[in-house]
C-alpha cells in the first residue's frame, strides 16, 4: 500500500481512487447496457409475431398430384388415320371415272367445269410423289402419307406419279389402276385428271385436294 508523505500525496490518492471508481462505474453500466440489448434481440422475434402456440402435429405441406402428362392428340389423330385407311385393291371405280376423250374422276358435288379447270392448270402444282419402282403395298402406303402431308400443308393441287406400266409383265399397266381406286378412297381427294403430255401424260394424275 503507498503511504503518503504530504498532502499533495493524499490528494493525489484520493483522486487516482475517485478515477478507478468513476471508471468501474462507467464499466458496470457498459455491460449492464450490452446486457439488456442482448436480451430486447433475443425476445425481437417473440415480440414481432405475439403470443403463438406450440404445433400439435409435425407440420405438413400438401403436395398437389403431379400432372398428368398431355396427350399429343394430333398424333393420335394420324394414327388413327393410318389405321382407319385400308386402301382397297378390290374397289371397283369403273362408275365413277370419266372417260369422255381423258379418264378423270371428281367426287359428289364437284361439277365437270372443276375437272375442266385442272386440265388446263387452273391451280399450279405444290407438289408430287413418284411412285415408280415401288411395291404395291409400298405405294399405297406412300400415298396415304402423301396425301395427309399435303393436307396439313394446306396444298390443293399435287401430281401422283405412277408410270405407264411399260416395265411391268405383259406391259400391262397394273399400278396405274390400283393408285385410281386409292385416290377415290380418300376423303381428301375432290377430283383428279390424266396429266398433260409434258407433265407425265398417261403416266400420271392432275389431283385436286380439300
Amino acid at each position: 500500500m503507498v503511504k503518503a508523505r504530504s498532502l499533495q500525496d493524499l490528494a493525489a490518492i484520493k483522486a487516482d481512487l475517485a478515477a478507478r471508481a468513476a471508471q468501474a462505474a462507467a464499466d458496470k453500466a457498459a455491460r449492464e447496457l450490452a446486457d439488456k440489448q442482448a436480451l430486447a434481440e433475443r425476445n425481437l422475434f417473440k415480440r414481432a409475431v405475439g403470443a403463438v402456440k406450440p404445433l400439435t402435429h409435425e407440420p405438413r405441406v400438401a403436395l398437389s398430384p403431379e400432372p398428368a402428362k398431355p396427350l399429343a392428340l394430333q398424333q393420335q389423330r394420324d394414327d388413327d388415320n393410318v389405321l382407319r385407311e385400308s386402301l382397297s385393291d378390290d374397289f371397283d371405280v369403273s362408275t365413277l371415272l370419266d372417260t369422255d376423250d381423258e379418264l378423270s374422276y371428281r367426287t359428289a358435288g364437284i361439277g365437270t367445269d372443276v375437272t375442266q379447270k385442272l386440265r388446263k392448270g387452273h391451280w399450279s402444282l405444290q407438289g408430287q410423289i413418284d411412285l415408280h419402282g415401288l411395291r404395291s403395298d409400298e405405294a399405297r402406303e406412300a400415298l396415304g402419307q402423301f396425301i395427309r402431308d399435303a393436307t396439313k400443308r394446306g396444298w390443293r393441287c399435287v401430281r401422283v406419279v405412277h408410270g405407264k406400266g411399260l416395265g411391268s409383265p405383259g406391259k400391262t399397266p397394273v399400278l396405274k389402276a390400283k393408285v385410281q381406286r386409292w385416290l377415290v378412297q380418300k376423303t381428301e381427294v375432290l377430283a383428279f385428271v390424266q396429266a398433260k403430255g409434258s407433265e407425265g401424260g398417261a403416266g400420271a394424275l392432275v389431283v385436286l385436294l380439300k
